[in-house]
């Protein structure tokens, strides 16, 4: 099996993470630096990623993240929040990720045009602008999950979350909202058996 693979079936929803063991400062750095490599939607990169060491802070949010044990005993714990009103078409954000790819200024042009028509119908309703850029969000926790796997480190996403009292604790400026919450540790448990539809189930070929 390639290591990739290996990483897949090592990954799980870490439930107890062992509070004494920490990640390596190196290894944890890298981890951070897949997800400012990961791909998003038009090259926008929403995602703003808030690392909670202080453990006060993670005991004040742990009760608006249902009281789950990730929260406060994770080696790393990863918020990711996105900036919503820099992407909006128009910005100057949105003209200088599109500028910073050297093209004439007529093509930038050309690119805020397509990105304006994409994302008018988006950008209209707070709610959908939300959720377009938290799934970007998705994109790099998946990265950032299967190359921790890589290393060995486990990991939980987290959605269970009170959004509104995460946002109100971690005092997020004016269009910034919280995602989804990733904690990075080691096990203490054995992984429970994966349980998966069969490929069968879910691919059909055209």
């Amino acid at each position: 099996m390639s290591e990739f693979l290996e990483a897949m079936a090592f990954r799980h929803a870490c439930k107890k993470f062992d509070a004494e063991k920490q990640i390596p400062a190196e290894q944890f750095e890298s981890i951070l630096e897949v997800a400012r490599l990961s791909p998003s939607s038009f090259g926008m990169e929403p995602w703003r990623l808030i690392v909670v060491r202080n453990a006060g802070l993670r005991k004040a949010l742990k009760p608006s993240c249902w009281n789950q044990t990730q929260i406060t005993d994770a080696s790393e714990l990863v918020i990711f929040t996105t900036d919503n009103n820099v992407v909006r078409s128009g910005t100057r954000y949105v003209k200088d990720m599109f500028s910073r790819r050297g093209l004439p200024s007529e093509a930038v042009e050309t690119y805020m045009g397509v990105y304006k028509n994409y994302l008018a119908p988006i950008e209209s309703d707070e709610v959908l602008l939300e959720n377009w850029t938290a799934k970007q969000c998705y994109i790099a926790v998946a990265n950032m999950m299967t190359y921790a796997a890589t290393l060995k480190i486990d990991t939980c996403p987290i959605e269970g979350f009170d959004k509104e009292n995460v946002e109100a604790i971690l005092d997020l400026p004016e269009g910034h909202s919280v995602a989804l919450i990733c904690a990075f540790g080691y096990r203490v448990n054995p992984q429970s058996e994966r349980k998966r539809l069969t490929a069968e189930q879910i691919i059909e070929y055209r």
